[in-house]
């Protein structure tokens, strides 16, 4: 707050004190329309990109359920769009589910790879000389329209990315890709090929080795939600072994294994009302089961609910296949027990509520992705981006927002 204020010298609003006008009327605009404001005046402007200001209107922010959808152009190019779902009171049906960002991917294969406080990391998956996919890694922030390419992870695996609040920097937890890791100049020696990286953004070093071969198998198949700190991944097991979580404690650097509910089938997780939630859907039926943990320290779990797909209707409307859909589950930030299931079978994507009511469809001619991530966005400034090579802002590859059906 210091530094908005010393950022102006008089009111920004003749007839509102400053103290409501910036902390209760401009914190609560979407980032859109703030940025638009700082379009009014140069004082309007220093206040809008002070970072105490920034800071604060990021955590207020919703966390959105994230999407994406991709298809050809014309020209045989290509295109991913980032697609938050705005469920919030008051957002209109139509607004829910709109592109926030285009990205040219040049007809290559790309998909969000992970996402944490607003930054994204895309994966691009190309096919070299020898018919083998190569996946390269970019970071970028749709809101501020910031982008830098990192050449330097090719041949990893991304298993989560964290904030690391001791250093304000931004990390990436790695492991080594299979199929490419005999194509690195650097490969590692055969006793580290199951080993665990950090690689921090921005930096010119090499990803660093931290070992932890036991956790590698455990955790890059499946995407983790940071909790307290900390990643979590639900471990798949084998029918005699117990339900267990994997914990990466991103400060000490170190995992550890908590319980879970034991349950019949694999099991995603998720954040609802500040505990840790974990979803079951079970094969074979159209049963989703939802835990939390109501003591998170002493890994004590409490049954929530338990939703029973409307499978009939879903089938005959929309030709639902429980074997071959995909499903997460999300909750709203005002309204913890606002439970939200997402399907999407086919070119369908279908909203259910906790009770298994159908809520809303959307039918996509595009291929649409849905993910267990969420997109907080933010405007803060990261000092990390500059200093990439290859970093721009506002050009390409994103799409000029007038080039497709984005409110700017």
């Amino acid at each position: 707050m210091a530094e908005a204020k010393r950022a102006r010298a008089a009111p920004l609003h003749p007839y509102i004190p400053d103290e409501i006008f910036i902390w209760e009327i401009l914190l609560r605009l979407p980032p859109k329309p703030l940025l638009r404001c700082r379009a009014v005046c140069r004082a309007w402007r220093r206040t809008i990109s002070a970072r105490d200001f920034l800071l604060a209107h990021h955590t207020r922010q919703p966390s959105l359920p994230l999407l994406y959808e991709s298809d050809d152009t014309d020209d045989g190019g290509g295109y991913l769009d980032v697609m938050p779902l705005d469920r919030r009171a008051g957002v209109a049906a139509a607004d829910q589910l709109h592109p926030l960002a285009r990205f040219d991917t040049g007809g290559d294969f790309t998909h969000i790879e992970a996402s944490c406080d607003g930054l994204l990391m895309l994966c691009t998956k190309e096919t070299d000389w020898c018919l083998s996919d190569v996946a390269y890694y970019s970071v970028c922030n749709p809101a501020t329209r910031e982008y830098a390419p990192l050449p330097q992870l090719r041949g990893f695996c991304i298993a989560g990315m964290y904030p690391h609040p001791p250093t304000g920097e931004y990390r990436l937890l790695m492991c080594l890709d299979a199929l490419l890791e005999h194509e690195r100049h650097d490969a590692p020696e055969p006793d580290a090929e199951h080993h665990l990286y950090i690689y921090t953004l921005g930096s010119c070093e090499q990803p660093r080795d931290i070992g932890w071969p036991e956790a590698e198998a455990a955790i890059h198949t499946r995407e983790p939600v940071l909790f307290r700190g900390a990643l979590h991944w639900f471990i798949e097991k084998d029918c005699s072994e117990s339900c267990m979580i994997m914990v990466f404690d991103t400060i000490a650097e170190l995992f550890r294994q908590m319980r879970a509910p034991a349950v019949p089938s694999v099991a995603d997780l998720f954040e609802m009302d500040e505990m840790l939630g974990m979803v079951s859907f079970i094969d074979g039926t159209a049963t989703v089961d939802i835990w939390t943990a109501q003591d998170y320290d002493s890994e004590v779990w409490t049954f929530k609910y338990r939703v029973q797909l409307p499978a009939a209707e879903l089938t005959l409307r929309f030709g639902f296949d429980k074997y071959n859909s995909k499903m997460v589950v999300s909750s709203r930030d005002d309204d913890a027990d606002d439970l939200l299931i997402l399907v999407k079978s086919g070119k369908w994507l279908l909203q259910i509520d906790r009770g298994g009511k159908l809520l809303a469809s959307s039918h996509h001619e595009s291929s649409l992705g849905i993910t267990q991530f969420l997109l907080k966005q933010t405007l803060v400034q990261h000092t990390f981006f500059p200093t990439i090579e290859g970093y721009v802002v506002n050009d390409w590859p994103f799409f000029s927002p007038d080039d497709y059906a984005v409110e700017t």
